[in-house]
């Protein structure tokens, strides 16, 4: 038991639900460029994706194709598709038209028989098959996990973020382009289900032994959430005010997840009231078994917990609080706002899916048992941060920040709310950037800009310190002449940050700079001074 409990400790820092990509720390390659940056070859916005795929347990193996259709933002003659160079391109069609192509990396360039100028419309299909990646430890490698549950029966899931969805279909493999709607018709054997994104559109028996299980989104999706999970499911279902409610589930764990999931209703009525209505009510919300912890895969949550409160029956925070509800079901929903709805354009900038997410834990847990137990439960998880790399990756390469984008994230969202010093102004500020940026990719710099508007603090050295740079910024005391100082150490210059001290026990609020400032005569002893640490995430160290 302790060394599970050590096992999750130690995941917090690199990721509860993505994969940490490479730590390649600058050494980065063609390929890197070819999947990270937007090349003339990609100068085109998807608006469908098309799936119609065999799946075949027993071989491991997967065929098909994908039609793409696009808008071209530049005259194009040849694109750019990705698909891993694992996989067997069959053809590529245009009109009816084979396409000549080149592959490099996991990127195929096509040559299109007829270009397509700019504005127009294009349609390409996109034939191929092969044995995709097999993780080894989803969700924190990329790849197909081909289990069996107790029964015997196949139970199949994906999980690819980070490593990307052109592992297993060819695509647009960028975050800055979403699909506008896809559809998936995918076929598996007679007896087995496959549930997707989106709306279920019906099941077609193919008379070779498989079926055709169809479904369809009608919101703009991230390439990594489009998603098959195959296994023989039960299905329950419910609603809340107007949004369908659908869970699949193993058989023999139909009650488990009867009880279990009655705390969606609740978390609905927090992330309603904080973040405003679910995003993609078209599309219907569901909670999907996995064989595998969880992911984020929009209207389709991918559940792995294993019915237990907390992270598989631990609590990361080490507070206790953690133990109160289920991590994943409130996670992973929790990013249907922040990463599923308000997307990166780049992937250096997920700290926007991830910190946002993961202060969203904070926020449930407020709504249900309070501030204070909120605050409590966000300070245990400074114990994941490692303050040893930015939270912002490298752009155009693919590359993502530190896994304390997690809890430093969060942490730094709550540091902000703190500044504020008014909840009302932070709740609308934070509800205002949620509704305002619904089913768009964004960057840091539209973040910190929203959330500075709101008030007359410059929030820029904040932003700048916490997500740019490695280390906390220490606040610093001295005793000089017989009077205390302060002032900020950190990597920013010109850093400011207003901040909440207790002088005996008494809060008040100072606003240091870099330079010395030296409180009045009524404070004598440094020992009589304490930061308030549960609203404020800093180092603080007293001089010599």
């Amino acid at each position: 038991m302790k060394n599970i409990f050590i096992l999750a400790l130690a995941l917090i820092t690199s990721s509860l639900s993505a994969q940490v990509l490479s730590n390649k720390e600058g050494n980065y390659t063609e390929a890197d460029s070819l999947r990270g940056s937007l090349r003339p070859e990609r100068a085109y916005d998807v608006q469908k994706y098309h799936l119609k795929l065999k799946v075949e347990p027993v071989k491991q193996f997967i065929s098909g194709s994908n039609t793409i259709s696009f808008i071209a933002e530049e005259d194009l003659s040849v694109i750019q598709i990705d698909l891993f160079e694992n996989m067997k391109v069959d053809s590529i069609l245009q009109n009816g038209e084979v396409l000549a192509y080149e592959r490099k990396h996991n990127a195929v360039f096509i040559e299109l028989d007829k270009s397509v100028k700019a504005d127009e419309k294009g349609e390409i299909q996109f034939y191929y098959s092969g044995h995709p990646i097999v993780a080894k430890n989803a969700p924190w490698d990329g790849g197909f996990v081909w289990d069996k549950d107790e029964n015997g029966d196949y139970w199949i899931g994906v999980a690819v973020q980070g490593t990307g969805a052109s592992l297993w279909y060819p695509n647009k493999d960028h975050q800055s382009d979403e699909p506008e709607e896809v559809q998936l018709d995918i076929a598996v054997p007679n007896g087995l289900m496959n549930v997707s994104n989106g709306q279920f559109l019906g099941e077609k028996d193919l008379g070779d032994g498989f079926t055709q299980w169809s479904w369809k989104t009608v919101n703009p999706i991230n390439n990594y959430n489009v998603m098959i999970n195959i296994a023989n499911y039960e299905h329950f279902s419910d609603s809340y005010k107007g949004l369908q409610l659908d869970y699949y589930v193993l058989p023999y764990n139909l009650e488990k997840a009867k009880k279990q999931f009655e705390e969606v209703k609740p978390m609905m009525d927090c992330f309603y009231e904080k973040f405003g209505e679910y995003p993609f009510v078209e599309d219907g919300f569901k909670l999907v078994e996995t064989p595998y912890l969880g992911m984020e895969h929009q209207s389709a949550v991918a559940y792995g917990n294993e019915y237990k409160m907390g992270y598989l029956g631990n609590d990361l925070s080490g507070t206790g609080i953690g133990l109160k509800w289920d991590f994943i079901i409130i996670h992973e929903s929790g990013h249907e706002w922040y990463g599923n709805s308000i997307t990166a354009n780049d992937i250096a900038d997920m700290w926007i899916h991830e910190g946002f997410t993961s202060y969203s834990e904070a926020v449930y847990i407020e709504c249900r048992w309070g501030k204070e137990e909120a605050l409590e439960y966000l300070k245990g998880t400074r114990r994941g941060i490692g303050n040893s790399k930015p939270i912002i990756g490298n752009y155009g390469v693919n590359s993502e920040g530190s896994g304390d984008m997690y809890p430093k994230g969060a942490n730094l969202l709550n540091t902000i709310r703190s500044i504020y010093d008014d909840d009302e102004l932070w709740w609308k500020t934070l509800k205002d950037y949620t509704e305002t940026y619904k089913h768009q990719t964004i960057d840091t710099e539209q973040t910190e800009a929203f959330f500075n508007e709101a008030v007359e603090v410059d929030l820029q050295p904040v932003f700048d310190q916490y997500l740019r740079h490695s280390q906390l910024p220490q606040l610093q005391f001295k005793e000089e002449n017989g009077k205390i100082g302060y002032r900020w150490q950190a990597e920013v210059e010109q850093f400011a940050m207003p901040v909440d001290i207790f002088i005996d026990e008494t809060e008040q609020r100072i606003f240091p700079t870099k330079s010395w400032q030296f409180f009045d005569s009524e404070v004598e002893d440094p020992d009589d001074i304490r930061v308030n640490d549960l609203e404020f995430y800093i180092d603080s160290s007293l001089m010599e």
